[in-house]
């Protein structure tokens, strides 16, 4: 593909433009792969300065999802902001970046254990390949208008969470994503807004509730009728309900919730269901996710492997 002389590419027609970027191996081809399921015209690795050629004579109307990084001939945090201003500046519309991001010492497992090499590792570790590209892409995680830390989501979950931001049925106004964690596991990266759940009761020293999770109703019941609670949700719902407003004012198009407890398994997954819950009565588009459940259930599943198993006659009782 050779691009027209500067002065004969016309101006970007309006379009919905998303721009993939961020950390090799943190999912950005698998995100690129997921938009396209979901409809968009797809394109990675496409020369920075064939974008505005390629925006103005793609698909009239066509919704773009590009995929840029230092693999990316012309590459640079720089140039790629340029190009991003000059389609604002001369298409109407602006762009949005998403930033594909993954905690440092997950990269170089997924290195590893793929055997792959670090575009920027050829002659030297895997660390320092991603620490210098970190540095690199840095300005652009800054600019961006939605992170996301893919330390923790399967391929199916980062799918999930690409639709719920960016699904083409999507109805308009901020995207709302809940998230539970533990503070245990520290808070999530990508969280705009945080949430402190550990002062109410906790149903993990009740031993018939220990097993379960905040998606039982048991569990629910234990923390909906803790005194504190009702109090407690009225307040939360209402300042959502008055900052939401002030969000989509200042332009914000997505908007992360996280609420913690201890560990992740019952408290927090109760109130992230709830605010869930109660944002879709709202009428708001939401997406909901447990970020450490499933370490619990893993956790579960091999202590139960581990009680069928026979122990040999000198093993503790």
């Amino acid at each position: 593909m050779r691009a027209p002389p500067h002065d004969s590419v016309p101006p970007p027609r309006q379009t919905r433009l998303l721009v993939v970027t961020g950390m090799s191996g943190a999912g950005r081809s698998t995100a690129l792969k997921a938009l396209e399921d979901m409809g968009y015209e797809a394109v990675d690795n496409l020369p920075l300065s064939l974008i505005p050629t390629l925006v103005s004579y793609g698909p009239l109307g066509a919704p773009l999802a590009l995929g840029a990084d230092v693999r990316t001939r012309d590459f640079g945090a720089a140039a790629l902001a340029e190009t991003l201003d000059r389609l604002e500046r001369e298409g109407g519309s602006k762009p949005l970046v998403v930033f594909v991001d993954c905690e440092d010492n997950r990269l170089v497992q997924r290195f590893t254990e793929t055997r792959r090499r670090h575009p920027l590792a050829s002659d030297r570790s895997v660390i320092d390949g991603i620490r210098l590209e970190r540095h690199y892409v840095w300005p652009l995680r800054e600019r961006a208008d939605l992170v996301i830390d893919t330390s923790d989501l399967s391929p199916a979950e980062l799918k999930r969470v690409l639709h719920g931001q960016f699904a083409l049925d999507r109805s308009p106004g901020v995207a709302l994503s809940v998230i539970s964690f533990s503070y245990r596991h520290g808070l999530p990266r990508d969280a705009d807004i945080v949430f402190d759940g550990r002062f109410l009761r906790n149903p993990h020293y009740v031993p018939s509730l220990k097993p379960l999770t905040g998606l039982d109703a048991e569990v629910g019941r234990y923390i909906g009728e803790d005194e504190d609670f009702p109090t407690f949700f009225d307040r939360l719902t209402a300042l959502v309900a008055s900052l939401l407003p002030r969000f989509e004012r200042e332009g914000k198009s997505y908007l992360t919730i996280a609420v913690g407890c201890t560990g992740g398994r019952h408290r927090s997954v109760y109130l992230a269901e709830r605010l869930a819950a109660w944002l879709g009565e709202q009428g708001r588009a939401v997406s909901v996710r447990h970020r450490d459940l499933d370490r619990y259930r893993d956790l579960d599943r091999s202590g139960a492997v581990e009680a069928r198993l026979p122990k040999s006659p000198n093993s503790p009782n």
